[in-house]
């Protein structure tokens, strides 16, 4: 229960229909299996005490007395179980009968929530036997005990306080206005759903679709638990198909036709980080009722996967069509700048590294959707005291090979009477001495836009700018930055993407040895002629740090949260040290260098995560690391 994350588990026993005492046995066998993976919030199907096909014997009293029965020794039985279960019984009140489904917690049932809408089409004659739900809570009397009955119940945890669990039951999710909506919207982190899902084919998929879109939609954790095998098969048939889902994402599915336990952990916390982001998430306060229960405070163990690359799709089809997605954003922006400024150039300065080779290829792009000459494309490479021969040639080739203006400007010989100008020793190889180049770079790019009126177009990076890793009013400035919200561990995928749909086997050779060159400023002379400054022996891998990004700015997750994620992820690619000491280095450069993000000029959003200071990230200048840092420093390893 660290860190938000709580193990949930829809559970499908074997049952006999009608058989209360056995159903009993078998709920709570199910119940200990849950329990013993760690489940705290157990969810059982739609009337799994009797089974959902009794048809007209659920107005037998001897049914509806062995269900009560039945639920109070399963209430006796679990009483050390250290979860809250949601079970379906039949239940009389007041010369009517519900389908509810009862919570237990610690041997005490706490509430029954009963079911709303009631489905008679087709195979359906429910409203035959149960009457429609009551929303406001009335007392039913088992066990010699007043227990609160109706919809507008929530049972929250007292040693968890984000997590608020409401109920519906079956059909009430697969109506036009789920009871789910109304509980959200009162503050349910989790919806529990007990159902007793007939399967015909095609249906499964439409279940997961309802689950998902429903979690999505609401913003909160779905746990689906559906009948199985025990049920009477008459008529129809039951798989068991049990699903769990959280804010859109399928955590766990059972496979259809088995009976047992689907578990996974569930992150509250994050729902209500996401929650308090959304502004359009109205919250009402319709009187429920909150109903305490208690679980144990200790460290939820983490089966669920998170990706060490959570900007780029693990599934290639899925990743090309991101691909293709991105380029065409970042294409179409550049398009509408280019037609509004009435521009007849583009310059682009080119390294023979990736993030300006993407957007080289972006505006020829661009160009194409334009149907403007690619000759009208200047692009510059501007060779200084740290360029290699090799990302020269790659430079030099990618211009020829898509048709673009060479243009070389050595610049040298200009930042050296620049130094003798302000007494930089060009010996010292200092931040000046680098940053000197990288000014000179952008203006004479600024000048020949001037000279050919054209529009500069910017090469930086999310990744770079999440660090600051840019010279201020250098390479950090541009006329329209078309990569500014592309991390760098997707840059390299567009281009990867770019050289596999390419027809032009010369370009492709060259786009395959830029994405094989290490990445890196080139601000410093080279040894032997290779490459001495590589970016990330500096600031650290950015596959770290645009993992660090996305759960820090789009998931709004706290310092050791990001660290204890980090290790699940990278498990055997970095150990613990190395990754706190990336974190650390993360946060210090975050804060400091946001003034530089400030008066980012501007340029296309292309995901969930973007800096811009017009759009995602309205942070302060000065703001101070010092909160997130003193977390971290808390870590002991």
């Amino acid at each position: 229960m660290k860190d938000g994350f709580v193990k949930v588990a829809a559970v499908t026993p074997k049952i006999r229909v009608a058989d209360t005492a056995y159903n009993a046995g078998a709920i709570c066998e199910a119940i200990g299996q849950a329990a013993a993976e760690g489940a705290k919030v157990i969810v059982l199907p739609e009337l799994a005490v009797t089974g959902y096909t009794c048809s007209d014997l659920f107005l037998q009293d001897a049914l509806l007395r062995g269900a009560e029965d039945a639920l109070l020794s399963i209430a006796e039985e679990t009483k050390e179980t250290d979860a809250i279960i949601f079970v379906g019984i039949p239940l009389a009140y007041n010369g009517k009968l519900y389908n509810v489904a009862a919570a237990i917690s610690c041997g005490e049932v706490l509430g029954f929530v009963p079911k709303t809408y009631l489905p008679t089409y087709n195979e359906f004659y429910e409203a035959r036997h149960f009457a429609r739900g009551m929303e406001t809570p009335v007392e039913v009397v088992l066990g010699g005990k007043k227990i609160p009955m109706g919809t507008q119940l929530l049972f929250s945890c007292t040693d968890m306080p984000e997590l608020k669990i409401a109920v519906e039951i079956c059909e009430d999710l697969w109506t036009p206005e789920p009871p789910s909506i109304r509980h959200a919207r009162n503050g349910a982190t989790v919806i529990v759903n007990l159902s007793a899902s007939d399967e015909t084919t095609g249906k499964d998929a439409y279940r997961r679709e309802l689950v998902n879109g429903q979690s999505a939609r609401l913003v909160c954790g779905y746990l689906y638990a559906s009948a199985g095998d025990g049920e009477s098969t008459q008529d129809v048939v039951y798989s068991g198909h049990n699903l769990i889902a959280e804010n859109g994402r399928m955590l766990a599915e059972s496979r259809a036709f088995t009976v047992g336990v689907t578990a996974a952990e569930i992150d509250v916390r994050r729902i209500l980080t996401e929650r308090r982001r959304m502004t359009t998430f109205e919250m009402r306060n319709d009187c429920y009722r909150e109903l305490p229960f208690s679980l144990k405070t200790e460290e939820t163990a983490l089966t669920r996967k998170f990706d060490p690359m959570p900007f780029v799709p693990d599934d290639r089809a899925d990743r090309e069509k991101r691909c293709d997605e991105i380029l065409a954003i970042q294409a179409m922006g550049l398009k509408k700048r280019l037609e509004h400024t009435n521009c007849k150039t583009a310059v682009v300065g080119i390294s023979g590294g990736l993030d300006s080779t993407l957007a080289l290829l972006v505006t020829v792009y661009a160009f194409d959707l334009l149907k403007m000459d690619h000759r009208q494309i200047k692009a510059v490479t501007m060779p200084g005291f740290g360029t290699t021969d090799r990302t020269y040639d790659n430079a030099v080739h990618l211009i020829k090979a898509l048709g673009a203006e060479f243009i070389e400007v050595d610049i040298k010989e200009a930042v050296n009477v620049h130094f003798r100008d302000i007494g930089q020793d060009p010996s010292v190889h200092d931040v000046t001495y680098e940053n000197g180049q990288a000014r000179e770079r952008t203006q004479i790019l600024m000048d020949i836009a001037n000279k050919t009126g054209g529009l500069v177009i910017g090469t930086g990076d999310l990744s770079e700018l999440a660090l600051g890793w840019a010279t201020y009013n250098g390479d950090h400035m541009s006329m329209y930055a078309v990569n500014a919200s592309v991390p760098k561990t997707l840059v390299r995928h567009l281009v990867r993407f770019y050289a596999d749909t390419c027809s032009d086997a010369d370009l492709e050779k060259v786009l395959l040895d830029v994405l094989d060159t290490p990445v890196s400023p080139e601000l410093l002379p080279p040894e032997d002629g290779k490459i001495s400054q590589k970016t990330e022996d500096i600031v650290g891998p950015y596959e770290l740090h645009d993992f660090f990004l996305y759960h820090m700015l789009r998931q709004g997750f706290p310092p050791k949260k990001v660290y204890r994620i980090a290790k699940l992820a990278f498990a055997g690619t970095y150990d613990d040290a190395t990754i706190l000491k990336w974190l650390k280095i993360f946060y210090r450069r975050f804060f400091a260098q946001q003034f530089k993000r400030s008066c980012l000029p501007d340029g296309p959003k292309v995901g969930s995560v973007a800096v811009s200071p017009r759009g995602d990230l309205r942070m302060p200048s000065d703001a101070c690391a010092a909160l997130w840092l003193a977390e971290l420093d808390q870590i002991i390893i």
